[in-house]
């Protein structure tokens, strides 16, 4: 026997890679063992195993779910509705004109002013750019499909899609000579996966209700000049609202109010940290951070809808775009919260007040029976931008919103 280990010992001298092979087949073996051990745990049945197809087809169940995949390889269009999945074929250069697109919006935004007529021509050609590369082709496969014009989409994009503003792709021709983007034709969302589409349409545990939601207020007005007015509306509303402003918001208390409201209105900045999610953070009174980590590990059971106001989300640069950072908007999804409406960059201040009003006046005053507050946050979002855009304001202020969630 002693002998036999000295041969062995001495094959793995003169052949290390037979040796690497070996422990990595003991790595292999000791992780399978405790994935099986995880498996049999209740409700780990599934750990770490792929989605079949009848799982993520569900995403598609309250509408179409368009996924774009970008890649250097292979670029897809892919439109998944309940029962059918369509190709949508891409042009040879379509990799390039995406990444192109990208860049020439994040060059725009760097060189100049946001409220210049500049930055305004070159925002514009993006988004004609974008509605000829992928809104056209979209749109056209849609009308096959007969889906019905006001439906609720959802775009799930890779790469530098995450970052384009699809939900604004226009104008489109149209025969009556109305300017109409995307968002005129379908209720724009999003989703990063299917996954987190369908998690946020899973039953509550205690069960669905139809009641007007409370109200978490949470308002940083020292750094936003244009607070106020919105805190105002917001404490104005017909429903339960509870107000955490300045010293009052700290991340124990904001945390704990949490728990105990369906609806979140954040009016404070927020920070991304490129290629960490989940250590964004809100800014909160006397230089404190409240972290989406925190939120997390929380747990919020109740949790249905946050309104991220005046939040430096995800502003756009090379480097966000080649990581595929996540939105803090999107990664308040991986909280709990069923819908999240955010901005893509900063927001105008002056705007929160106004769109805010329109808003929840439209989501709480609707009359839809059977349909749960959150998820009429997509249409009314859609149209208090569409009350803003009808004040002539700046293309930016008004492509600046985005939806993501059930």
């Amino acid at each position: 026997m002693e002998a036999e280990s000295i041969k062995v010992e001495d094959s793995w001298k003169t052949n290390p890679f037979s040796h690497q092979v070996a422990k990595q087949r003991q790595f292999l073996n000791d992780r399978n063992k405790l994935i099986s051990r995880i498996r049999a745990l209740p409700k780990f049945r599934n750990f770490l195993e792929p989605p079949s197809f009848d799982i993520l087809r569900s995403a598609a169940l309250h509408g179409p779910v368009i996924i774009i995949n970008h890649c250097h390889w292979r670029s897809d269009l892919l439109v998944l509705f309940r029962d059918s999945l369509s190709l949508i074929p891409t042009t040879d250069d379509f990799y390039r004109r995406a990444i192109e697109l990208g860049n020439r919006l994040v060059d725009a935004r760097k060189h100049h002013r946001l409220e210049s007529k500049k930055y305004e021509r070159a925002l514009r050609s993006v988004l004609q750019s974008l509605y000829e590369l992928v809104g056209k082709p979209v749109i056209e496969e849609l009308r096959k499909m007969k889906i019905p014009e006001q439906s609720r989409v959802w775009w799930c994009p890779t790469s530098v899609f995450c970052y384009l503003p699809l939900h604004a792709m226009g104008p489109i021709p149209s025969d009556d000579g109305v300017t109409r983007y995307f968002s005129d034709i379908y209720i724009p969302s999003y989703t990063p996966t299917l996954s987190a589409l369908i998690a946020s349409r899973k039953p509550q545990a205690e069960g669905q209700t139809f009641q007007k939601p409370s109200i978490l207020l949470v308002a940083q007005p020292e750094s936003l000049k244009h607070a106020i007015p919105e805190i105002w509306t917001i404490q104005r509303l017909t429903t339960t609202v509870t107000s955490l402003i300045s010293k009052n918001a700290t991340p124990s208390s904001v945390v704990e109010c949490l728990k105990h409201h369906q609806f979140s209105h954040f009016v404070c900045h927020g920070n991304l940290e490129e290629g960490k999610p989940f250590n964004a953070s809100f800014k909160l009174s006397g230089g404190k951070q409240l972290t989406l980590l925190e939120i997390v590990r929380s747990q919020l059971p109740t949790a249905e809808f946050a309104f991220l106001s005046a939040c430096h989300t995800a502003e756009l640069t090379e480097e966000s775009i080649s990581d595929e950072a996540l939105h803090l908007t999107a990664a308040m999804q991986y909280c709990g919260f069923r819908s999240v409406v955010g901005t893509m960059w900063a927001m105008a201040d002056e705007d929160g007040q106004y769109l805010a009003e329109d808003f929840y006046k439209s989501i709480l005053l609707s009359d839809e029976p059977g349909v749960p507050y959150y998820e009429r946050s997509a249409r009314a979002l859609r149209d208090a931008v569409k009350n803003l855009r009808s004040k002539k304001v700046p293309l930016e202020r008004w492509v600046n919103y985005v939806h993501y969630g059930a």
